[in-house]
């Protein structure tokens, strides 16, 4: 079985589930979402 079908899989059990629902969860907060655009940044920068 290759990693992405292991990936796939797993995301499709009940505790994928549940880790897609909290990441998402965490996606929607203000906070998240500065810290993942600062990082974007100082990595494009990098370039």
């Amino acid at each position: 079985m290759s990693l992405l079908q292991r990936i796939s899989t797993f995301l499709r059990s009940p505790r994928g589930q549940q880790l897609v629902a909290r990441g998402r969860r965490e996606l929607a907060k203000p906070e998240t979402q500065r810290r993942l655009r600062g990082l974007a940044a100082k990595l494009s920068n990098r370039r």
